[in-house]
Formats: structure tokens, C-alpha cells, sequence
């Protein structure tokens, strides 16, 4: 008889198992606990791992250390001391009144400090309003249309019609050998962007030519090509498409050469930045080679890579927003405006709009909420067709004397040329450093026209007491008498009545305590409860 394994259950800090471990004993296979198992309770406990279990409700803090208390006291101390210097720190950059004619340089040296500050506080402004244009500029990520410029060809190797005429006269021909061709596809982004608008007459002409890459007519001297993008840059070939495929258009089993796919595909996990791509994701010429004696039509499909992708719109929404493509933010936007176009959000319910017959095909009710936009048009937009470049692998002699590569010219979106200067311009160190310079001269100039503020209150003060002394100090001494009251809460009254005037001394039915406004006041002030003496 085999015998079961012993468990022994972890002790919890109450010295009972936990719940979950198990327990083993004579007559536990009936359903009824063995001699040894604990009391069951009414409720259902949870089942838990081998191990402790935390109790339930809020656990007490860890108590801080003296260290920690010094710490924290000493780091508060010094946000007060800091809070303290900020709130003494002067921020007036203005001239006191009357002191143009006091300055050293005249009045003109006054006239010029205020011209100065107005021209600056219209630069800040200027400056703040073209950086917040730059950050929307950014925000928004504008695409702008560019010409991609796709060359292709192939060259051939240990065909028949390359061996040596000896060798075939004498029917020598090496075992080891076979005919291959290589397939290179190269692109280049062209500097000029208006290319486009160059092209935009010739469209009629174009009806038998693909529908996404446009073949160019090839002749005897081959296109010049643009200088090749240095590693890093955003105009390699790479950047623009996330996959690419080569197939073949009619595969025949059995035929001599290659009649499977070739697949190239970014990877999905890139760095962030031109300069951290992998080389597998930075290049400008795509190559493969094959075996292959016989001409062989071939399809290069390339998928475009996007971002924000973009996608295409199904019949349905395209109907509302007037395009065949978009993104999910571009489509949700127009969606959005054609429902405040034609009024057809709710008046008392604004989080509603009701459907007219085309955003039926799309909300699928009556009724529909402008907060679930993306979810009403994600399930109408797809993937984008791959462009389809159609390529005749030549192995012939008669093309191989004077080969021609076979140009496309393919439409691709690329980024706002002035973005990198955007960017170059918010995160420039040189920039920081400057507005932290500017800042501390701003503050030597508050400092500076505090000082003239003093110095004019001195000014003023030493003049008045030169041109009439005894009336100064008569002034001056009511003045202090004054502020001393209001310290003291013996101040003048709102009208400004003296509390200690004659009037107030007087007594008598003529006297101001018989008013009514005396009795009524009299009245309140008895009619308060005493206050109670506050217990220790």
C-alpha cells in the first residue's frame, strides 16, 4: 500500500494554517473532516497559495526615525526660507512718477527707458504668440507630398550566352555553375517638392499607367539620380514603407527558377530617432538574388509606412467625408464637422446628434453619441492597398548590351521640412541659457528701480522739509499720529468722525447718546450673551 505524502502547513502569526493548505487524514475521502481537521466556518474563505497570508483592513504605518523627522523638518524650513526670499524679491520694472527730471541724463534718458520697456513687452508677446504657433505646428504634425524616385534592375550571371565560345564549342560546361539574376531596387527622394505640381498636367495621359506607381519612359541615357541620403536621415528608402514583397505573376510548379516570395519586414520595435535605426531599417537599396535562366515577370509590392497611419475609408464614410483615405483623428474631425454643418446635434442633449441616411450606414440607429465617434468609424477603415510596381527580370543577351533600369515615380508624405528647425529651436540649450539670462537681468533691473524708488521717497522727503520746515513737521507729525491710531485701533471712523471729538464728550439730552442710533447700539451690546470664560 502506497503511502500519500505528507504537507506540512506554514504557520501563520497566529500559529493556525493558513487558508488554502491542505490537510490530510484518516476519512477525509467522505467529505467530512478527518480527526484532526480544523472546524469548518460558515463562510466561504478564499483559496490561497503555501505561504503567509496579510489580515484584511488597514495596516498602521512604519514609524519615521529620528533622521527621517530631522529631514523632513530641515527640507520644510527651507521651502519657508525660499517662499520667504520669493515674496520679498522685487518685481517693479517701472520708473517712479516725477523723477525724469532728477535723472543725471535728463529727461530723455527717461523718455528712452519707457520706449525701451513697451518694445520689449511687444517682443515677449510677439515671441510667446510664435512659440505657441510652433508647439500647435507640432501638435498637429502636418504631412507634406514628395516624390520618391524608384529605380530597378537586375543583372545576370553564369548564363549560357556568358561562357566562353570554346566552351561551348567543346560542351564544357561546369556542374558547380548556375544561372542566377539579382534584383536591385533603389530609391532616392527628390529635392525639388514641386515635382508634383510639374506633373499635375500630364494626368490625363496616364490612364494605362498604375494606379499608385507611375512608370517613366526609359531611353539610352539613364536618369540622373540624386546624391544617396547619409545613414540617419528621414529620406531613405527604408523610412517611407514597413514592408516589402516580390511575387511572381504567374508561379508555374515545376519551372526552372525561383517561384517563391520574397519578403522583407521592418521591425516592429524601432528606437526613436533616424539615428538609432538598425541597419535593417535604414537603407536606400534592396537587393536579392535568385536562381533563374528565363525571363520572369514580377510584382514589388510596398506597403507604406505611416505615422499616424493612414487608412482606407470604406464607401460608406467615404461619402461624408469626401476623401478615399485617412486617419482615425483626420476621419473623426470630419465626421464631427459634418454633424455641426448640418445641425444635427441634439439642442438640449449636446453629447447627442441624431443620423440622417449616411451616418446610418455608419452609426447604424437613429440616434448616436458624438463620444463614440472612433468606435462608430473604426470598423470602416482598412488597411491601404500596397503599391504594385510590375518588373520584367530580363536574362537575355539582347537587353543585357545596353540595359535600362525601369523608373517609378511614387507619391509619399513626409514630414514639415521647418519641424526639425521647430524642434532644434524649442529644445536648444543656447535658448534655455538665454531665457535664464534674461531673467536674471530682469531681476538686477526690479533691484535698480527699487533703489530709485527709495531714493526718490528720500528726495522728496529732504526737499519738503527744505522748502517749509515748520509746516513738514506739523504734517509729519500728524501723519505718524495718524498711523499710530490706526495701529493702536483708535483710528478716525469710515465718515470720518474723531471717536475722541467733543461731540462724543458731551453730554446731556442734546448730546449725541440720546440719538436713536446711540439707544439702538446701546441696546444690542446688552442684549449679547455674556461670553464664557474659556477652560484650562
Amino acid at each position: 500500500m502506497q503511502s500519500q505524502p505528507q504537507f506540512r502547513p506554514y504557520a501563520t502569526p497566529h500559529g493556525h494554517p493558513p487558508h488554502g493548505t491542505p490537510h490530510h487524514g484518516h476519512g477525509s475521502h467522505g467529505g467530512h473532516p478527518g480527526p484532526h481537521a480544523p472546524p469548518r466556518s460558515g463562510a466561504s474563505h478564499r483559496r490561497g497559495g503555501i505561504g503567509p497570508m496579510m489580515s484584511a483592513g488597514p495596516h498602521p504605518q512604519v514609524p519615521m526615525t529620528a533622521a527621517q523627522i530631522n529631514q523632513q523638518h530641515y527640507q520644510a524650513q527651507q521651502a519657508n526660507q525660499r517662499a520667504k526670499i520669493r515674496s520679498r524679491k522685487p518685481t517693479d520694472k517701472n520708473l517712479p512718477d516725477g523723477i525724469d527730471e532728477l535723472l543725471v541724463g535728463g529727461p530723455d534718458l527717461a523718455v528712452a527707458y519707457r520706449q525701451l520697456r513697451d518694445f520689449e513687452r511687444r517682443l515677449d508677446a510677439t515671441m510667446t504668440r510664435k512659440k505657441l504657433d510652433i508647439m500647435d505646428s507640432l501638435s498637429r504634425n502636418t504631412k507634406h507630398q514628395r516624390k520618391l524616385r524608384i529605380w530597378i534592375n537586375n543583372t545576370v550571371e553564369d548564363q549560357y550566352w556568358q561562357a566562353s565560345a570554346s566552351s561551348m564549342d567543346n560542351f564544357e560546361f561546369s556542374s558547380t555553375s548556375e544561372a542566377t539574376y539579382r534584383v536591385t531596387i533603389e530609391a532616392r527622394l527628390l529635392d525639388d517638392p514641386l515635382d508634383l505640381d510639374k506633373d499635375k498636367g500630364n494626368d490625363e495621359d496616364d490612364a494605362g499607367k498604375e494606379a499608385d506607381g507611375e512608370k517613366m519612359d526609359t531611353d539610352d541615357k539613364p536618369q540622373q539620380k540624386p546624391a544617396p541620403a547619409k545613414p540617419g536621415q528621414r529620406t531613405r528608402f527604408a523610412h517611407f514603407f514597413k514592408a516589402l514583397t516580390v511575387e511572381p505573376d504567374r508561379p508555374k510548379p515545376g519551372a526552372h527558377g525561383n517561384e517563391t516570395i520574397v519578403e522583407w519586414k521592418k521591425p516592429d520595435k524601432t528606437p526613436s530617432g533616424a539615428q538609432n535605426l538598425p541597419a535593417i531599417a535604414d537603407f536606400d537599396e534592396f537587393a536579392f538574388k535568385r536562381p533563374g535562366d528565363e525571363n520572369l515577370n514580377i510584382t514589388i509590392n510596398l506597403f507604406r509606412h505611416e505615422e499616424p497611419e493612414r487608412f482606407a475609408v470604406s464607401p460608406e464614410l467615404a461619402d461624408i467625408i469626401d476623401e478615399t483615405d485617412a486617419t482615425l483623428k483626420e476621419a473623426t474631425l470630419a465626421v464631427y464637422e459634418y454633424i455641426k454643418l448640418f445641425g444635427l446635434q441634439d439642442d438640449e442633449e449636446t453629447r447627442n446628434f441624431r443620423c440622417d441616411e449616411y451616418l446610418k450606414k455608419i452609426v447604424g440607429r437613429d440616434m448616436g453619441m458624438i463620444g463614440h465617434l472612433p468606435d462608430y468609424i473604426t470598423p470602416h477603415l482598412r488597411p491601404l492597398p500596397p503599391i504594385k510596381l510590375p518588373y520584367t527580370i530580363r536574362v537575355d543577351e539582347e537587353f543585357h548590351k545596353n540595359p535600362t533600369p525601369t523608373i517609378y515615380d511614387v507619391t509619399v508624405a513626409v514630414d514639415d521640412p521647418m519641424r526639425a528647425r521647430y524642434l532644434s529651436f524649442l529644445h536648444n540649450p543656447q535658448h534655455a541659457g538665454m531665457l535664464k539670462e534674461i531673467a536674471r537681468l530682469d531681476d538686477q533691473l526690479a533691484t535698480v528701480c527699487q533703489a530709485l524708488h527709495e531714493s526718490k521717497a528720500r528726495h522728496t522727503f529732504f526737499t519738503s522739509m527744505a522748502n517749509d520746515p515748520v509746516g513738514f513737521v506739523r504734517t509729519w507729525l500728524s501723519s505718524q499720529k495718524r498711523d499710530l491710531d490706526i495701529i493702536l485701533g483708535e483710528s478716525a471712523r469710515g465718515n470720518g468722525e474723531s471717536i475722541h471729538g467733543d461731540e462724543w464728550r458731551k453730554g446731556g439730552r442734546d448730546s449725541v447718546w440720546n440719538t436713536a442710533n446711540a439707544r439702538e447700539s446701546v441696546n444690542v451690546l446688552l442684549s449679547r450673551p455674556p461670553s464664557r470664560p474659556q477652560q484650562r
